[in-house]
């Protein structure tokens, strides 16, 4: 029976000391937060303000743009083939280096014709000296004119002969269209050659062009005489370029508008075939009031935002202008200087308390004291 007694005794004294213990955490729980006012006070307990981040509008430059990729090509390229069969006596380039327009570099052998034109230049200087006797002849009434007549067709078809075995002679000769570097070749001296074999490639590299393409809704937004800019693998420079032709149509297949740029290209570092992504520049505008695409709430019929006023969140509707990757311009609704609210959107309410933990843009003038004395992380202009 003792000790039974001894071990009620002993609970009892346990459930005193834990009873003890919790009095003040439960009290210290039931106490206001400092500066956060009862439920009557103004924007409720700190509990119920919802932590935002913030974005001051002011004016600054935006850029409508576009990323796409594209294409290096050769400004002039062409393949060096021969118009006529026959050996190749002569091959008058080097691998890999510039030549002039017009220049001679590669020969095949013509010795057939340059006989056949040699012997009929002889029977032309013979028909020229029949066609001048013949003449004098007829002004003094020896022949008729029948017969002169004659002599002078006779002449004038060697006339032409000679002008075809001029023209067979010069599709022997390959000779550079237009400047630029010739690449390697695929034959050698001697080979046998046809119209379909291929000697070497030659391309003009400064200028180059850019090929690329825009999806179909920005076609009435591209231009001849807009800049783009690009890069290629392997390089970190960036580089410049000028649309000088748009394709007339959209491609049915990939429902875009094909366009073509042309890129300086003085010390030949851009090599055609190079895959390239480009920057393509639709809009500049120099004082724009722009806002993060993330704080734009698009409704039924309007869109809004939320704006931070005296601790509160006040809706405003806005009307909008271009839009970036990560930027809406606003052409109506407010103001420089205005506080734009980035996050929380889904839990933002009109009138609702906020409290900004972090502030992007220029310095927010309209804080109440709550937000003023907590330290505002700042961040990085958007």
């Amino acid at each position: 029976m003792k000790r039974s007694t001894k071990r009620w005794i002993s609970v009892a004294l346990i459930l005193i000391v834990l009873g003890v213990l919790a009095v003040p955490k439960f009290v210290q729980s039931n106490e206001p937060r400092p500066g956060g006012g009862g439920p009557g006070g103004r924007g409720g307990t700190r509990s119920d303000t919802l932590r935002v981040d913030g974005y001051v509008v002011g004016p600054q430059e935006l850029t409508n743009r576009i990323f796409t990729t594209g294409q290096v090509r050769a400004n002039e390229s062409v393949e060096l083939a021969s118009e006529s069969s026959g050996r190749l006596v002569a091959i008058r380039f080097d691998e890999g280096k510039p030549v002039r327009q017009g220049q001679l570099v590669v020969k095949i052998n013509d010795a057939d014709l340059q006989a056949q034109r040699a012997r009929a230049l002889h029977r032309l200087n013979l028909a020229e000296k029949r066609e001048q006797r013949q003449k004098l002849i007829l002004e003094q009434g020896g022949i008729s004119q029948e017969e002169y007549d004659m002599t002078l067709s006779e002449l004038n078809v060697l006339r032409a002969e000679i002008e075809v075995i001029n023209a067979q002679i010069a599709k022997t000769e390959i000779h550079a269209p237009f400047s630029g570097v010739i690449g390697l070749r695929y034959v050698s001296e001697g080979a046998y050659v046809s119209p379909q074999t291929k000697i070497a490639t030659l391309q003009s590299l400064n200028p180059v062009k850019i090929d690329f393409s825009v999806p179909e809704k920005y076609a009435g937004s591209v231009q001849v005489g807009g800049s783009i800019q690009f890069r290629v693998q392997g390089s970190p420079a960036v580089y410049q370029a000028r649309i000088y032709a748009v394709e007339p149509q959209i491609s049915r297949n990939t429902r875009t508008l094909q366009l073509r740029a042309l890129a300086s290209n003085p010390g030949g570092r851009l090599m055609p075939g190079a895959f390239a992504d480009v920057e393509l520049i639709l809009d500049r505008i120099e004082s724009a009031l722009a806002v993060p695409t993330i704080s734009v709430i698009p409704e039924l019929d309007q869109k809004k935002v939320f704006v931070y006023k005296a601790g509160r969140a006040e809706p405003r509707v806005v009307e909008t202008g271009i839009r970036t990757e990560s930027e809406v311009q606003i052409l109506n609704g407010l103001a420089a200087g205005d506080t734009v609210l980035t996050s929380g959107m889904q839990q933002l309410r009109p009138g609702a308390p906020v409290r900004i933990v972090q502030m992007a843009g220029e310095s927010a003038a309209d804080r109440d004291e709550e937000t003023a004395s907590e330290p505002v992380r700042r961040a990085e202009p958007m």
